[in-house]
């Protein structure tokens, strides 16, 4: 069993990255947005009520997909590196994987935000995250993120683990994924 966990900025690429990653390999995708645009016609994004489905469900799924007998899967994370609560939501899915004796892969995207703006409106992008077609606001989420959080790593923090960086600025998505399908033999 293989957990790859695809994190980064808000556009950066990962679904698109892991679209082509599960092309490519046994793995299977779950995007963030699969559960986000599930929760929200009923909630409000800062909603506790949002928050508690999303994990519930997220939680749920890495539990039955560790004890399965498929052979890996793909998450898609923006994960704020500055926040107690992203960290302890990753040591907590990291620790259903372990305990079923999967390997780790911690994978991240980096971009400009000039890329990132552009990618923001792509149709691959716009097909599976309805919510983004406002552009106004998810463009204005994308720099207040930005601008809030530390949302790539300073490579200290990933030391100890299996970890690959890429800046995916000028790099296309089937070039990404054969990156990490290589890098960890998947």
């Amino acid at each position: 069993m293989n957990f790859v966990l695809l994190f980064g900025p808000l556009a950066v690429g990962k679904m698109t990255v892991g679209q082509e990653l599960e092309k490519i390999t046994e793995l299977k995708l779950f995007h963030n947005h699969m559960t986000i645009e599930m929760v929200l016609p009923f909630f409000d994004t800062k909603s506790r009520g949002f928050e508690r489905l999303v994990d519930s469900f997220r939680i749920e799924m890495f539990k039955e997909v560790a004890k399965s007998d498929l052979d890996g899967l793909i998450f898609t994370y923006v994960w704020e590196l500055d926040q107690e609560r992203d960290w302890n939501f990753v040591a907590d899915i990291v620790d259903i994987f372990e305990k079923e004796n999967a390997k780790i892969c911690y994978v991240e995207l980096e971009a400009d935000a000039e890329e990132r703006l552009i990618r923001n409106r792509s149709p691959n992008r716009l097909k599976h995250k309805p919510s983004k077609k406002n552009f106004e606001a998810s463009e204005k989420e994308l720099l207040e993120t930005d601008r809030k959080h530390i949302l790539n790593s300073n490579n200290h923090e990933f030391k100890d683990k299996n970890h690959l960086k890429i800046d995916n600025t000028n790099l296309s998505a089937p070039t990404v994924a054969e990156m990490i399908k290589e890098q960890f033999y998947l």
